[in-house]
């Protein structure tokens, strides 16, 4: 049994802030809870399904249907869960601005994990905005214990304002931990039951829906206008700091602790205050007004966008005679960097440059003999597919069959591990790379270009999981508009980025059980693509296949590469071949090959031996997959089947 699920009321314990957010939704008395992988929200529907059998854990098709499922839940009476992170609000927003105005029953939760300086993301988008564009309340954790109450509270909010509530986590706080004590587990209703027959406008027993009338926004505005009532009087708005501060710190989630260590590190603690916002919309106006008042220099601490800051200054223009004097310094002062994670020694940096004085971290002796050692010690390496990767093998088999076919075929990406091939370890493969789904979405276009005089083969990537996610009406509309392109699907049996977590095209659920697998190649097929499945570790037959499709001038043709991920649980340490070097074949830079297996085709199981000028295989990473040995020109490179 898992300590999340324990009822110890007052117990103390050390969790990540993922694990954090899914006791407070356990102690609210959760039963449903969706979503789709995506770091750093992974951990929140990864850590439900495996702990709890009361509580229905789903990995959705994406994040739009997340939100569908947990909104039914809610309708039916139970209280749920919608996750994902920033980019998946983009998808999920359609849904989401018809949900807002429909209201939900049972308290419904948003989590949104952003991701400030885009650590594992395409893009560092700001989900906070979405809240004032949907008109919907905000909550922002500034720490782990607040990750539970917030979450925890955010349902009853939700209850008691009929709406769908938005909690806000960034990367350093989902995927950092912290001492949380845990409250007692509040029981629920379990029973579903959707009520439908009261009158149409009768939020609880009628129907639901977004008819285009007014009614439904008055009564959204009036939620709100109740939300930030509610929010004057939040005790996760706090301030800390003297009763007539030089400067106050206006900060939100968990900008509040960098913040902190930042006044702590200069000697501040007497001249500045913080004020942390905790809920971030709408805003609790009068309380803020009431902290402005108490300075003339206000200083925003928070990450992306300027969202605090460009709407306090809005609530400070009305009232412009009583706070005329106040400066305001933050993001659009570049006092604080536009873009990017932040971190102390950025706030450090605003608070000398606003207090003008000197502040030195470390000695610069310190500093420099620091650089000096680790400098000459740390090899330069650059980002590279994981050794045995069949995306290596993919794209080295794409890449030669571009060359061959000589007239400047190019390939449509997409996101996932295989955003890599823009890079030199994927071979410069990637041509375009935007939004999941969107390389083949692209590709269609292209495909329909030959009026134009485009003459050049047209290829798509997509994962299995992004297939699901957002890869399948793209390839219905090309199919449909008689496109032409060879949408090439990188099936490496699970959501390998994010976690492994299974997808419709696997036996399993989210909690292991076994659940009907969609057949990728039967689905592409019956829409009407010839569709073709290959391993890719086979590259005499893989360049085959591609060569033949891209010669294709009509329709959509699809082939399949299908390979286990190498760090797949299930074939984890499991070695096919076990691969050595021929020395007496090997010549090494005699060869002629300019070392194509070390320096091309770069698989870290691959090294270069500068003392004996050859190739040798790197056994403690090596995965044995063999590719590397249809690589070699001289048939250096052997490999021998392992008997199990």
């Amino acid at each position: 049994m898992s300590i999340l699920t324990q009822n110890q009321e007052g117990a103390r314990h050390l969790l990540m802030g993922n694990e954090a957010i899914v006791r407070g939704a356990i102690e609210a008395g959760i039963s449903v809870a969706a979503g789709y992988p995506g770091t750093p929200s992974s951990e929140i529907i990864d850590t439900l399904s495996k702990i709890s059998t009361d509580i229905y854990s789903e990995w959705s098709v994406n994040e739009k249907v997340a939100l569908e499922v947990a909104a039914a839940a809610s309708f039916a009476g139970l209280r749920s869960m919608a996750v994902m992170k920033q980019p998946g609000l983009n998808v999920a927003a359609d849904f989401l601005m018809h949900l807002a105005l429909s209201g939900i029953r049972a308290g419904m939760v948003l989590v949104s994990a952003d991701d400030p300086g885009a650590l594992s993301s395409i893009n560092e988008g700001d989900s906070r905005l979405y809240a004032r564009l949907m008109e919907i309340p905000m909550l922002e954790p500034g720490n782990f214990q607040e990750a539970k109450e917030m979450t925890r509270w955010a349902f009853e909010l939700s209850e008691e304002l009929g709406i769908v509530v938005l909690i806000r986590t960034v990367t350093r706080l989902s995927h950092a931990s912290g001492n949380v004590t845990f409250g007692e587990m509040i029981p629920q209703n379990k029973t579903a039951f959707f009520k439908h027959d009261g009158d149409m406008l009768d939020p609880m027993e009628g129907l639901i829906m977004t008819p285009p009338v007014s009614i439904k926004r008055s009564a959204q505005q009036e939620k709100m206008k109740k939300a930030a009532r509610l929010f004057e009087t939040s005790p996760f708005n706090t301030y800390e700091g003297p009763d007539n501060p030089e400067l106050i710190i206006i900060t939100s989630s968990i900008c509040d602790l960098y913040s902190k260590e930042a006044v702590d590190l200069t000697g501040l603690t007497e001249r500045v205050g913080i004020f942390k916002l905790g809920t971030t919309w709408p805003l609790p106006a009068a309380l803020i007004e009431t902290i402005l008042h108490k300075t003339e220099k206000i200083l925003f601490v928070e990450e992306v966008q300027p969202f605090i800051e460009n709407n306090i200054k809005a609530l400070a223009a009305d009232s412009l005679y009583t706070l005329a004097g106040t400066r305001f310094f933050g993001k659009q002062s570049n006092h604080i960097p536009m873009s990017g994670e932040l971190n102390p020694d950025l706030v450090v940096d605003a608070l000398v440059t606003l207090f003008d004085f000197e502040y030195e971290a470390v000695p610069a002796s310190y500093a420099r003999k620091t650089a000096t050692i680790v400098g000459n010690k740390i090899p330069q390496r650059e980002i590279s597919f994981c050794p045995g990767c069949p995306h290596r093998a993919s794209y080295f088999s794409i890449n030669k069959v571009l060359k061959l076919d000589n007239r400047q075929g190019f390939v449509c990406g997409d996101i996932g591990c295989y955003s890599m091939g823009m890079l030199p370890g994927g071979f410069f493969s990637i041509q375009t790379l935007h939004s999941m789904g969107s390389g083949t979405g692209l590709a269609g276009g292209f495909g329909k270009l030959a009026r134009f005089g485009l003459k050049q083969p047209v290829l798509s990537v997509c994962g299995d999981s992004t297939f699901f996610h957002s890869g399948i009406p793209p390839l219905i509309n090309a199919i449909h508009n008689n496109s032409v392109f060879t949408m090439v699907i990188l099936d490496n049996s699970g959501t390998a980025m994010t976690g492994f977590q299974p997808h419709p095209g696997l036996p399993v659920d989210a909690s292991g059980r076994g659940a009907p697998a969609v057949d990728i190649a039967a689905l592409c097929t019956a829409m009407g693509a010839e569709t073709r499945t290959c391993d890719p570790f086979d590259l005499e037959k893989t360049e085959r296949c591609l060569l033949e499709l891209i010669e294709k001038e009509s329709g959509v043709n699809v082939l399949i590469l299908k390979q286990t991920c190498a760090l797949s649980p299930e074939i984890k340490n499991k070695k096919q071949f076990d691969v050595s070097i021929d020395a007496a074949r090997c010549a090494g830079e005699e060869c002629g090959c300019n070392r194509i297996c070390t320096r091309v085709f770069s698989c870290p199981g691959l090294i270069w031996d500068v003392a004996a000028k050859q190739a040798k295989i790197n056994d403690v990473i090596c995965t044995g997959c063999g590719v590397c040995a249809s690589v070699c020109p001289e048939n250096a490179i052997m490999k021998k089947e392992i008997q199990p």
